[in-house]
C-alpha cells in the first residue's frame, strides 16, 4: 500500500461500516435516538451524560464552580479528577455545539464518532504493519470497533472508547519508535491517549508493548537495532505520560482518596462462557465481551495454517492471542491489566486489547496472500470447536447459532472466491462486509436490551427534568442557600443535569470522607458507596444549608413515561448560612446512630431515639442476636416495629439493610426502602407525624410501623428517631445568629464575612476533602466538614481549593515539554551539521 489514498479509503470504509452497524442495532432495539427519549439516559449510560452537561456549562460559562471544583454535586467536591477521567477526550468538546436540552443526543453522537474513529485508526494501522488490500483493512478495522466490548460495554461508558482509539494509536507510535520516525509526533500521540482516559490508555500501552515486542521478533532486526528501538519506545512513553501529567497526577491521587467501593476478589469466568462471548448476540456483565465477527475469527484462526506466511509470524501472532486470552483469566495478570486493583464493576475491561490483537492476527493472515483451502479448513475447524464449546454455556441465545452459521458460510464463501477475479473480489467484499455488519448490529441490539433491563430502576428522562430545571432556577438562592433537585433520580448526578447544589453524586472518585460522612448522617447509596443519594431530612438540610428542596410525585393513573406523569414541587426551609461559627472543640468522631450523629453536627439535641420492639406478622417477638445485639434479623414477610415517641413529633426510620417498605400506623403512606448492604444502602426516611389532634405536645404516644421485607436483611434496634420541630427551629435560629453575614463563592474557593467579635471555629458546610486550605494553612475538619479557627477579632474566613497533584503534575508536564523541545532541537542541529556544505 504505497500511497496514503488507499489508507484513506480503508479508514473511511471502516468508519462507515461501524456507524451503519451501530445505528442499525440501536434502531432495531428502539434505543435512543431511534426510540423513546424517556429512556435516553439509561440507553446512553446514565451516570456520564450529566458530566457532559457539566462540560457544556463550563464551555458556556454557566457552571457552579470551575475546572478545579464542582459546587453542584456531593455538597462540593473536586472536579479535575472527574474531568480527567470522563471529559478530556477531544471528542467531548463537541457537546458544546449542541443545545443543552439535547445533551443526550450530543453524547450519542460523540459515542458513535469515537467508535468510528477507532475503526479508522485501526484500518490505517494494519497496512502500516504489513501491506494488503485496502478494503480488507477497512473490514477488519470495522470488526475491531464493533467488538462486543465496544458495542455492549463501552457504549454506555463513553470514556472507555478512548482506549479503543488509543490501542491502534499507540501501536502506530510503537512502529514509529521502532523505525526511528516521527520522534515528536509519537510522544504527542502517547500524551493524547493518556490524557483522554488514563485507565484504558494504561491497558492499551501494555497491549501496544506486546505488539511492538512481536514486531521486533518477527522483523529479525539486529540486537543493537532492537535495543535502540526499545529505548526510543520507552522514551516516547515516558515523555508522553509526562506531558499528560497535569491531568494524570490529580486523577491518580483522586483514586487514592476515593471510597473503595466493593472489595470483590477476581474469579475467572467459565471457559464455556468465554467461548460463548466470541459469538454474536450474547451478554453477561462478568465475562469478557470478545465478539469480533465470524469472518475475523476465521482469518485469525487460519493464520497458524497459512503456509504463505513466514514461520515466525505464523506462530508468534497466534501465540500472542492465546497468551493474552489466558492472561484475562489468571488473577496475577488480571491485576496487572487493571493497575493492580480489581475494578468496581466488570472485571474484563482490558478485553479490547485482546480484540485488537486478534484483528492484527487476522490481518497478517491475509496481508501476504489470501488463505488457501488448507488454511480455511484449519481455521474453520478451530472456530467450529469454539462454537461447540459455547454450546455448554447458558449465555447462548436463540439467535446466536443462526447468526454464527450465516456469518461462517458468508465468510468461507467470500474467501473461497476472492482470488477468482475482480468481480468475485467485489462479491467477497460484499459478503464479508454484510456478515460483519449483520452480526454486529444484532449484538448491539441484544446488548441494548440487556443494558436497559439493568438500568431501568432510574426514573425516566423527559418532561420531569425540564420541570426540575425550571423549579431549580426559580428557587435558586446560591450561595445564600443550596437548592437540592430531590431524591428521585434520573441519573446518579442529577445536580449536574438539572441544576442546584445537592448531595447526590456518582464518580469513580467519590471521596471516602464524603461517603463516610453521609453514611454517618443516614444517607443512602448504590454502587457500593460510589453513587450517593440526596439526603431528604430537615436536620441535614439545616446542616448543609439546603433552603429549597424539590420533590417529584407520580400523578395517579398516568404512566411514568407520560409528559404529565409527574408533579414537581418545591419545599422551602429556613436554614443557617453556608458558614456558621461553633464553639471550639466539640465531638471528634461519629457514633452508630444517624440521629445522634446529626445532633452532633447540628450542635443541638432535636431527636428522641426510643427503644423498639419488632414482631412478626404472627405476633412473635424477634430477638436481637446475642447479648447487646444491635440489629434485628428479618426475612421475607411482614413485621411490626413499635416504639414510643413524644406526641406531634415526626417519625423517621433508619433501616439501611431493608429491602421492602414501611408504613406508619394503618393509614400512613407506604415508603420504599431499597437497602441490600453493602451494594445498596437505604437512606433515613420520614414516615409521618405521631399523635396529632388532641394529643398534648411531648406526651408519650405509641408508634407502630408496618414493615414488609423482601428477602433477608436487618433492622437496627435504634431504628426510630422522633424529631421535635420546635427544637430544630431553635437550633437553626442560634446558628443563624452566629453565621456568616455574607458568603462569596469562586471557581475554587469560598470567602465568608463573620459577625464582629466572632470567636471559635468556623464550620463550612462542605466536605473536608483533600486539597482545602484556609487562612494560608491546611484546613481543619469537624465531623467530616471543612473547618478553620476564626481569625482574631472576627473578620473574614478565606478558603481555597487546589486538587492534590496539580502543582507536581504541572511541573512534570512543563519538564517533559522542555525535554521534548531540547531533544528535537538537538536532533535538528545534528542533521544540519551532517549535511555537506555546497560551494
Amino acid at each position: 500500500m504505497p500511497t496514503s489514498r488507499p489508507r484513506l479509503r480503508a479508514g473511511s470504509l471502516a468508519a462507515l461500516l461501524t456507524v451503519a452497524a451501530v445505528c442499525a442495532g440501536d434502531a432495531a432495539a428502539r434505543s435512543f435516538p431511534f426510540g423513546s427519549r424517556t429512556r435516553s439516559i439509561n440507553d446512553l449510560g446514565n451516570q456520564f451524560v450529566p458530566f457532559h452537561a457539566r462540560l457544556w456549562d463550563l464551555l458556556h460559562k454557566n457552571a457552579d464552580g470551575g475546572v478545579l471544583f464542582n459546587w453542584s454535586s456531593g455538597f462540593g467536591t473536586s472536579f479535575l479528577p472527574d474531568l480527567g477521567t470522563y471529559l478530556t477526550s477531544p471528542f467531548a468538546l463537541l457537546v458544546g455545539v449542541f443545545p443543552r436540552e439535547r445533551i443526550d443526543l450530543a453524547v450519542y453522537v460523540v459515542t458513535v464518532l469515537k467508535m468510528a474513529s477507532a475503526a479508522a485508526v485501526m484500518a490505517v494501522l494494519l497496512p502500516t504493519l504489513r501491506g494488503g488490500k485496502w478494503w480488507a483493512a477497512g473490514v477488519l478495522g470495522g470488526s475491531y470497533a464493533l467488538c462486543g466490548w465496544s458495542v455492549v460495554e463501552a457504549s454506555y461508558n463513553p470514556m472507555w472508547l478512548d482506549g479503543l482509539i488509543a490501542l491502534p494509536l499507540l501501536c502506530l507510535a510503537g512502529e514509529w519508535a521502532r523505525t526511528g520516525r516521527h520522534r515528536v509526533a509519537a510522544p504527542l500521540l502517547v500524551a493524547l491517549a493518556w490524557a483522554a482516559n488514563f485507565y484504558t490508555a494504561y491497558m492499551a500501552t501494555l497491549g501496544a508493548a506486546l505488539v511492538l515486542a512481536v514486531r521486533m521478533f518477527t522483523e529479525r532486526a539486529e540486537r543493537p537495532e532492537v535495543l535502540r528501538g526499545l529505548g526510543r519506545a520507552a522514551a516516547t512513553v515516558v515523555l508522553g505520560v509526562g506531558i499528560a501529567a497535569p491531568v494524570l497526577l490529580p486523577v491518580y491521587l483522586g483514586t487514592k482518596h476515593a471510597y473503595p467501593g466493593w472489595t470483590r476478589s477476581f474469579g475467572p469466568a467459565a471457559w464455556t462462557d468465554v467461548f460463548a462471548r466470541l459469538l454474536p448476540a450474547t451478554y453477561s456483565f462478568f465475562t469478557p465481551a470478545l465478539f469480533l465477527g465470524t469472518g475475523t475469527l476465521l482469518l485469525a484462526a487460519a493464520l497458524a495454517f497459512q503456509r504463505s506466511v513466514p514461520r515466525r509470524e505464523r506462530w508468534v501472532w497466534p501465540g500472542l492471542v492465546v497468551g493474552v486470552a489466558l492472561s484475562l483469566q489468571w488473577e496475577p495478570t488480571h491485576l496487572l491489566w487493571h493497575a493492580f486493583a480489581t475494578p468496581n464493576g466488570s472485571p474484563y475491561r482490558q478485553t479490547f486489547v485482546l480484540a485488537g490483537i486478534v484483528v492484527i492476527a487476522a490481518w497478517i493472515s491475509v496481508a501476504h496472500a489470501w488463505p488457501d483451502r488448507r488454511a480455511l479448513l484449519g481455521g474453520a475447524v478451530v472456530v467450529g470447536l469454539v462454537a461447540a464449546g459455547a454450546g455448554f454455556s447458558d449465555l447462548v441465545t436463540p439467535w446466536t447459532y443462526p447468526l454464527f452459521a450465516a456469518g461462517l458460510v458468508a465468510s468461507v464463501a467470500a474467501l473461497a472466491v476472492v482470488t477468482k477475479g475482480r468481480r468475485f473480489a467485489v462479491l467477497a467484499a460484499v459478503l464479508l462486509i454484510g456478515a460483519q455488519a449483520g452480526q454486529a448490529a444484532a449484538t448491539t441490539a441484544y446488548g441494548d436490551l440487556q443494558k436497559r433491563r439493568r438500568l431501568d430502576h432510574y426514573a425516566p428522562w423527559g418532561a420531569r427534568q425540564r420541570d426540575q430545571a425550571a423549579a431549580v432556577a426559580k428557587a435558586d438562592g446560591w450561595p445564600r442557600h443550596r437548592t437540592d433537585p430531590g431524591r428521585l433520580q434520573a441519573t446518579g448526578n442529577d445536580p449536574l443535569l438539572v441544576g442546584g447544589q445537592g448531595g447526590g453524586y456518582y464518580s469513580s472518585h467519590t471521596p471516602a470522607v464524603l461517603t463516610r460522612t453521609l453514611r454517618s448522617l443516614g444517607g443512602g447509596w448504590t454502587s457500593n458507596g460510589r453513587s450517593l443519594q440526596s439526603l431528604d431530612n430537615p436536620v441535614t438540610d439545616a446542616i448543609f444549608s439546603v433552603g429549597a428542596r424539590l420533590r417529584s410525585t407520580r400523578v395517579p393513573g398516568r404512566s411514568v413515561d407520560a409528559p404529565d406523569g409527574w408533579t414537581v414541587t418545591t419545599r422551602h426551609a429556613d436554614v443557617p448560612p453556608l458558614v456558621t461559627v461553633r464553639r471550639p472543640g466539640g465531638p471528634a468522631v461519629y457514633g452508630r446512630s444517624p440521629f445522634r450523629n446529626q445532633e452532633k453536627l447540628l450542635g443541638a439535641a432535636v431527636y428522641t431515639v426510643p427503644r423498639t420492639e419488632l414482631r412478626t406478622a404472627a405476633g412473635t417477638a424477634v430477638p436481637t442476636p446475642g447479648r447487646g445485639g444491635t440489629d434485628y434479623r428479618v426475612g421475607s414477610g411482614g413485621y411490626t416495629l413499635t416504639a414510643t415517641c413524644p406526641a406531634r413529633s415526626e417519625v423517621y426510620l433508619w433501616a439501611p439493610d431493608l429491602y421492602g417498605s414501611a408504613r406508619l400506623g394503618g393509614s400512613g403512606a407506604e415508603i420504599a426502602f431499597k437497602g441490600r448492604l453493602p451494594a445498596r444502602r437505604a437512606a433515613v426516611e420520614r414516615l409521618g407525624t405521631i399523635g396529632g389532634g388532641s394529643s398534648a405536645r411531648n406526651a408519650p404516644a405509641s408508634a407502630w410501623i408496618a414493615l414488609t421485607s423482601v428477602g433477608e436483611g436487618t433492622v437496627p434496634v435504634d431504628a426510630v428517631g422522633c424529631l421535635d420541630r420546635t427544637r430544630l427551629a431553635s437550633a437553626v435560629d442560634g446558628l443563624k445568629r452566629t453565621g456568616a453575614t455574607a458568603v462569596h463563592i469562586t471557581g475554587h474557593g469560598i470567602r465568608a464575612v463573620l459577625p464582629p467579635g466572632s470567636t471559635g471555629t468556623a464550620v463550612i458546610a462542605v466536605p473536608r476533602i483533600a486539597g482545602w486550605s484556609c487562612q494560608g494553612r491546611p484546613a481543619d475538619t469537624r465531623l467530616g466538614l471543612l473547618a478553620t479557627p476564626v481569625p482574631p477579632h472576627g473578620g473574614a474566613v478565606d478558603c481555597v481549593f487546589r486538587p492534590p497533584g496539580l502543582r507536581a503534575g504541572g511541573a512534570a508536564g512543563v519538564g517533559a515539554v522542555l525535554v521534548l523541545v531540547a531533544v528535537t532541537g538537538w536532533g535538528a542541529h545534528r542533521r544540519n551539521r551532517a549535511v555537506p556544505v555546497r560551494a
